[in-house]
C-alpha cells in the first residue's frame, strides 16, 4: 500500500494514479468513508489525462485509527503533508461533504502554487450546527442522535443511513442501488469508531466562514437541491456569498450523494470547470 507517515507519526493511505507530470486532482472523501468513494471520478479524470490522488483521512479506511487529532486543523495539516510528500502543485482539490470542509480549510492555508482550483460537493461550509449566530442551522439534537446511533450499533447505523436519506433512497420512486449501500457500509466499517464519533463534532460545529473568505483560487460549489444531510439553504447558498471567485451549480431533485448516483451529470460539469 502507498502510505506516508505524518509529523505526529500517523500513517495515511493514499492512491496516486496517472502521469506524474500531469495536473493533479486530489479527492477528499466524506464521513465516515474512504478514498474508495471516488472510484468513478478517479477513473473518469484519469481517462481525461489527469493525475488522480485520493487519501483515507486519519481514522478512516486504511489509515491509522487514531484516537487523537480528529479535528479539522489536523485533517488539513495532513493534506498539506501529503501535498508536500508527493510534490503536488497547481492541483485541483475536490471534496464531498466533510471532505469539502477539508478542502476549504486546506485551500485557505496552502502554500502558494499548491492549489489551482477547488470544488465543493454537497459540502458542510460555512457551518452546519444551529446556534445564535446560525439560527437556520441543523439543531444539535440531530448530531447528538448520530452519536447515539453510532455508539449503540454502528454496523446497523451504517446500513440505515445510506439506505435512506444519504442517497435519497427514501424518496418515492427512487432507484435504489444495493451496491452503493453495501459499499457505503463496507467503507464505514473499515474505519475507527472513535475517529468517526469525534468527526461528528468536526463536521457539525467547525466554522469555515473565514476560510471561505480568504481562498483566492476559483471555487465551484455544487449541491443537490434535495440534500437531506447537508441542507442547501444552510450550506451552498451561504458559502457562495463568502468566496471571492465562486460559481454555484445546483441540481433539482438530487441527493447528498449525487456524485455517486449521477456521475454522468456531475463529472462533466466538474471537468468543464477544471478546463475553463
Amino acid at each position: 500500500m502507498a502510505t506516508i507517515t505524518t509529523s505526529d507519526g500517523t500513517t495515511l493511505f493514499y492512491k496516486d494514479w496517472g502521469p506524474k507530470d500531469a495536473q493533479p486532482i486530489v479527492f477528499h472523501h466524506g464521513w465516515p468513508l474512504s478514498a474508495e468513494d471516488w472510484d468513478n471520478q478517479m477513473l473518469f479524470f484519469l481517462s481525461e489525462g489527469y493525475r488522480v490522488i485520493a487519501h483515507d483521512r486519519r481514522g478512516h479506511g486504511r489509515s491509522d485509527q487514531t484516537d487523537t487529532g480528529n479535528d479539522m486543523d489536523t485533517y488539513a495539516a495532513d493534506v498539506a503533508e501529503i501535498a508536500k510528500a508527493l510534490d503536488l502543485r497547481d492541483a485541483v482539490h475536490i471534496g464531498h461533504s466533510t471532505g469539502g470542509g477539508e478542502v476549504a480549510r486546506y485551500a485557505a492555508r496552502a502554500e502558494r502554487g499548491r492549489v489551482a482550483k477547488a470544488i465543493l460537493i454537497a459540502a458542510i461550509p460555512p457551518v452546519m450546527a444551529q446556534s445564535d449566530a446560525n439560527p437556520g442551522g441543523v439543531p444539535m439534537e440531530v448530531f447528538d442522535g448520530l452519536r447515539s446511533a453510532l455508539a449503540a450499533n454502528r454496523a446497523q447505523f451504517y446500513r440505515d443511513l445510506p439506505s435512506g436519506p444519504f442517497y435519497g433512497f427514501n424518496r418515492e420512486g427512487a432507484k435504489v442501488s444495493r451496491g452503493l449501500i453495501d459499499n457505503w457500509w463496507r467503507q464505514g466499517m473499515s474505519g475507527g469508531a472513535k475517529a468517526h464519533h469525534d468527526c461528528i463534532e468536526v463536521f457539525s460545529e467547525t466554522d469555515f466562514t473565514e476560510d471561505l473568505k480568504v481562498i483566492t483560487v476559483p471555487v465551484l460549489i455544487i449541491h443537490g437541491e434535495d440534500d437531506q444531510i447537508v441542507p442547501i439553504e444552510n450550506s451552498a447558498l451561504k458559502a457562495i456569498k463568502l468566496v471571492r471567485d465562486g460559481t454555484l451549480k445546483t441540481y433539482p431533485g438530487l441527493s447528498h450523494g449525487m456524485f455517486a448516483t449521477h456521475p454522468d451529470v456531475v463529472n462533466p460539469d466538474m471537468l468543464a470547470f477544471i478546463r475553463a
